[in-house]
């Protein structure tokens, strides 16, 4: 590896250069990788409600729809406003009473059906279906459009309609995110840092890194809105203790070369850097890639590109740090001054002296963190995650206010079914508990229309040679347990009557988002301490080591997201499973540094409470610098966004920070004094430490006679 730094310290300006220029294919790719806003299209493809959307695709050429509020209006304006919509690029269809007759004619000739859901009222409803996926380009730009063409009086609802207003509104706020953490950043480093300077520097280096990771997942096609909007955060918050570690190597190898050959201090803090950063790195892309495991693949999505980026993190740090620094070294000297972060001398002290007490705290909080923990309530209604101020947001409330429709999902069933069994079915779905309506073409038309004489257009739209199509509207909201219940009872009478059936939609897939979240939990949890379990069993060569550090933080995990449960906030399904892999991954390298100079205090032959003050108390500072650090990469965001799944998570990021950063300070010095003998037992090369341990006892026994 020194062989490498000397080449790194040699070839500082090449590096230099070409990490700039590399900036600029980055930024191509930054601009061709195209963004997911359609946080359902994540869930497995498998299962049968992801089948039926791609037979919406296939065979009725749509894949998303709308609800259309319109308030006020007469039925001629209605009709000139639905005319206009259908000139709309990418509108496939809009239903509205001039589809069944003409609109003059009066409404009680239609069937009940058929009024109960588009309204008689001063406020009428639309269903516009679209020729595209709900998240789809096409469908983004109709709905823009129709915004444009409807007036203040009109509301458009639907799944399609959140993700456009999600992807403007996380589209403007991305570039305030990665602004709040850059400043909160600098604010850390200047109070921990000895030069007014070197912290830009720092997060120029990050900068490169992060571009280098957004240009690349060019290869991956596209990243969810989530991973566009966090990665840039998460990657300055868990890389930025690299680049504390190198300067502060740096530091300390011109004080053993008297400054006398800087090149040479660089060459050797970059070699002792990558070799303490490896290790902390590990862990922290161990907590990305268990997020890998998901069903639900926007964990695959968030694993990889974080993996990725905490890779080029270290790789930039080596690199890119070490060519700006030597590069600039004058500079930096010329703004150097005292770190504004005092040292920590009596307060290690004092937690030693009294760690038995923390680890009967830890006792008594346990069972309360847990009980949090299992109490913590989350939604899943992805409406509920943006500002009520916004169009889709609003049209909710209209829907909500004027119908008795909160929720519309679809049956696709056999094109083939006989009229009497079609009837028999529709009448039984009816009567399930919270359905508006059932509009299909034989709901629509009645049982006593012959089949030949229904238009073929609307054949057409409602049918295809294997499936026809049927419209459920119900009184409940999507991802309510009322809901799930209904969409229960509705698949198990559509599948009596034909085996092959599906039900399809937002809201049964959100049904399956839950039951997908909740089994992905169990397994990014196990696979992630799994991971972090094994790195710290090799890296430790120990036995109990690894459940020591884990159970500390796990603790800290239970205590963070126990917290909700106590104050009554709802958190976003998401929280619960990507905060705990993330909150392990990146804070456990603080439980590591502490008790790596701990073991080593203890070979040395110190007794277990002067090597717990020890490892204390140099490792202290750089714990708070590090959980400070990603409290304010995460915080900032929290504060900012709009969009309450991001800043909820940013939130719950920060905070898990700084409970990781209580916890490893006050409760695992109490491990150590307590599970000490443990520990020396079951950890390679501290045997010797019972010995140690025994001539100290007899020393102090001799010197007690004596005296």
């Amino acid at each position: 590896m020194k062989n490498i730094s000397r080449a790194i310290v040699k070839l500082r300006f090449v590096i230099l250069i070409a990490s700039l220029a590399l900036m600029i294919p980055c930024l191509a790719g930054m601009a061709a990788t195209r963004v997911n806003y359609d946080i359902l299209s994540y869930l497995p493809g498998e299962i049968e409600t992801m089948k039926g959307q791609d037979i919406l695709m296939d065979q009725f050429g749509t894949g998303a729809y709308s609800l259309f509020v319109v308030e006020g209006m007469a039925d001629k304006d209605i009709a000139s406003l639905k005319s206009n919509i259908e000139g709309v690029e990418h509108v496939k269809k809009v239903i509205w009473y001039d589809t069944f007759m003409d609109y003059t004619i009066p409404k009680e000739m239609l069937p009940d059906s058929i009024t109960e859901a588009l309204g008689t009222g001063d406020a009428q409803m639309m269903f516009i279906i679209f020729d595209d996926t709900t998240s789809g380009d096409g469908t983004m730009e109709a709905i823009t459009n129709i915004r444009k063409i409807a007036d203040e009086k009109c509301f458009l609802s639907g799944m399609a309609a959140i993700v456009l207003d999600t992807k403007n509104l996380t589209e403007k706020e991305t570039p305030i995110y990665v602004g709040m953490a850059v400043l909160l950043a600098v604010i850390v480093l200047s109070l921990s840092m000895d030069s007014y300077l070197i912290p830009f520097f720092f997060l120029a280096s990050i900068g490169i890194a992060i571009m280098f990771n957004m240009g690349t997942n060019i290869f991956l096609g596209e990243i969810s809105f989530l991973t566009k909007s966090l990665s840039a955060v998460l990657q300055l918050g868990v890389t930025l203790d690299y680049s504390i570690f190198l300067w502060h190597s740096y530091q300390e190898q011109l004080e053993k070369t008297g400054h006398a050959d800087k090149k040479e201090a660089m060459a050797e803090a970059i070699s002792a850097t990558f070799q303490s950063v490896l290790g902390s790195s590990i862990t922290t892309i161990a907590g990305f890639v268990a997020l890998c495991f998901m069903s639900f693949t926007i964990g695959l999505d968030l694993g990889i590109v974080m993996a990725k980026g905490v890779i080029f993190g270290v790789v930039s740090c080596v690199t890119v740090l070490p060519a700006m620094i030597l590069i600039c070294d004058n500079i930096i000297e010329k703004t150097k001054h005292r770190p504004l972060m005092p040292e920590f001398v009596k307060t290690p002290r004092w937690i030693s002296k009294h760690a038995m007490l923390f680890g009967i705290i830890f006792l008594c909080l346990l069972p309360l963190a847990l009980w949090g923990y299992k109490h913590t309530a989350v939604y899943y209604d992805l409406s509920e995650t943006l500002p009520d101020n916004l169009s889709s947001r609003q049209a909710m409330i209209e829907l909500d206010k004027h119908f008795d429709t909160n929720t519309t999902y679809m049956i696709l069933t056999d094109a083939d079914m006989d009229t009497p069994t079609m009837q028999s079915m529709i009448s039984d779905l009816k009567k399930v508990d919270g359905i508006d309506a059932v509009l299909g073409i034989e709901s629509l038309i009645g049982p006593t229309f012959p089949k030949e004489m229904i238009p073929d257009k609307l054949k057409d739209e409602l049918s295809s040679d294997e499936y026809q199509m049927i419209m459920l509207t119900s009184q409940y909201k999507t991802a309510s347990d009322e809901v799930n219940a209904q969409i229960s009872a509705v698949n198990d009478i559509v599948k009596s009557y034909d085996e092959n059936a599906m039900v399809v939609g937002e809201a049964p897939c959100t049904k399956d988002l839950i039951n997908i979240t909740a089994k992905d939990f169990q397994t990014v949890s196990v696979v992630s301490i799994g991971c972090v379990f094994l790195i710290i069993a090799f890296v430790m060569k120990s036995l109990s080591l690894p459940f020591i550090l884990v159970a500390v933080i796990e603790f800290a995990i239970f205590i963070n997201m126990g917290i909700p449960g106590y104050t009554g906030t709802v958190i976003p399904f998401i929280s619960s499973v990507v905060i705990g892999t993330i909150q392990l991954g990146a804070t456990v390298d603080y439980a590591i540094l502490m008790t790596t100079r701990y073991c080593l205090e203890r070979k040395n032959g110190e007794s277990k409470k002067m090597a717990t003050r020890i490892a204390l108390s140099t490792s202290m500072k750089s714990v708070i610098v590090s959980a400070l650090s990603f409290f304010a990469a995460t915080f900032g965001v929290g504060l900012v966004s709009s969009v309450d799944m991001i800043g909820s998570l940013c939130f719950l990021m920060a905070r898990g920070a700084l409970v990781s950063m209580v916890v490893v300070l006050l409760v695992l010095p109490s491990m150590y004094m307590i599970f000490d003998g443990l520990i020396i037992r079951t950890t390679w090369g501290m045997r010797q430490c019972i010995q140690m341990d025994k001539d100290r006892k007899k020393n102090k026994i001799k010197t007690a006679k004596a005296s």
